[in-house]
Parts: structure tokens; sequence; C-alpha cells
């Protein structure tokens, strides 16, 4: 059935409609899902995700990618890096690829799209699973789960600890973005990557002259409801420090 015909996909646009792909805001990151997990970067399968590429690895990695703006917008700005959306709810990963696909027949250049993908995953257990040591570049957090009772703070992904493993996969001078409209888990996030010995913060200049940086705030469903809303956001841009021989 052609995609203009689906109830599911807009007659005008041919593109996926949200209320059919509709989920809970977020996902027990803790729980067991029941998901095919490479068992090495290698076991990655990159053709399923990039059919018309090749000879290239993924360089930018948006965590709890959502219904997928922050990747559309990334995917015409550095059309020469490939890029995949990890996401934990199924209904909505559905909707990603469905829109990723959508997209790629419809562009009016031809070709575009192509670097962009998403997998159904839980990022906080299987990020090694998925990227070798150094292998990225970008790394995106917006506006993650803020897990707001502290018994809750272990599931949250930007930790201490977990940072251990985004170093691993990061090279040096990968940047990690993370933005929120939670203060006390933006103040969180901010203080997880100054005490962790492997980033250091960008700063205000770099900040300014980083493309990427604007799109935090706008490209996804959640930052233009702030927007809409006249909400606050707090962002914190942190740079692996590279490694040392």
């Amino acid at each position: 059935m052609d995609s203009k015909t689906k109830p599911t996909f807009s007659r005008s646009t041919g593109l996926p409609r949200k209320k059919f792909f509709r989920a809970r805001a977020h996902s027990n990151p803790l729980s067991d899902s029941h998901f095919p997990i490479p068992i090495s970067p290698s076991h990655v399968d990159l053709s399923l995700h990039f059919p018309k590429v090749s000879s290239k690895k993924t360089e930018f990695a948006d965590i709890g990618c959502g219904f997928g703006g922050l990747l559309i917008s990334l995917a015409t700005l550095f059309p020469e890096t490939l890029m995949i959306g990890m996401e934990l709810r199924d209904k909505v990963t559905e909707y990603v690829k469905e829109l990723i696909l959508a997209l790629r027949k419809t562009s009016s250049g031809g070709g575009e799209y192509e670097n962009i993908s998403v997998v159904r995953t839980n990022s906080m257990k299987y990020v090694p699973n998925y990227f070798e040591k150094g292998q990225l570049s970008k790394m995106f957090f917006l506006f993650p789960d803020p897990h707001f009772k502290e018994k809750n703070h272990r599931r949250r992904v930007i930790s201490v600890d977990l940072l251990d493993e985004y170093a691993y996969v990061l090279g040096g001078g990968g940047v990690v973005y993370t933005i929120t409209d939670v203060e006390e888990l933006g103040e969180w996030m901010r203080s997880c990557l100054e005490r962790h010995p492997m980033f250091e913060a960008l700063t205000q200049e770099e900040l300014d002259s980083d493309p990427v940086v604007e799109l935090l705030c706008n490209a996804t469903e959640e930052g233009q409801k702030v927007a809409r809303n006249g909400g606050q956001t707090f962002k914190a841009v942190s740079r692996r420090i590279a490694y040392v021989s």
C-alpha cells in the first residue's frame, strides 16, 4: 500500500502522522526490554540503516531521539555524516523509521536523508555494543527524563558512571550536548560533566560558533513546546578531552 493511502500517513505530505505513534512520555531504562542487541560494534549491520552509503561509520548519536526532530535537522546540516537515533519506546522508534523512509522518497533533491537512521535500544545499557572506542564525534541528550524522585536518579541518562561509557565511544575532541527545561536536572548534568576527568566545558565563544547549539532548543518537539510556553532551558555542552598516548 502506498504511504499516501495509509491512514497513518498524511495524504498531502506523504509523511507519518504522530498521533498514530503516540506513547508514554518516558520508559523505565532499568527494565528488561526484548529487542535484538548486537554483541559488538562489528556485528552492527549498517547496510540496514544506510543502504545507499558504504565504507563509513556512524559519527553522531542522538540518545533518546524522540520523534526525530534533531536527526532531520542534522541530516541536511551534515549531509556527509552518518548519524543514528537511539530510542527505547517502540512506537516512537517506528514513527521515526517511517518518517525517514518517507523523507527519502519525497525529498526534492534526491539522496537526502540517506545519512540518518534509528534503532530501538536501551542506550543506558548498550552504547558500547553499537560503537567502537573513539568512533563518535557528537552525542546528544536532549530533554531527557528528569526522574525527579531521588531514589530514581540512578535512571538518569547522564551520570558520572555513564559518562565513562560515553567517553569511551567518543573520540578526542568529541562533544556531548545536553539540554533540559528542568533546572535541577540541568545543574545535575552540568555537575556530572564538570566532575568527570575526561570532559571539559566549551567556552562561550565556542558555543556561539557551533551551528548545532541553536538546534538544541528548536529542533525537537520538546524544545518547541518549551519555547511556545515561554519556558527556560538549561544547556551543558562539553568536549571529550583528547587521548594522551
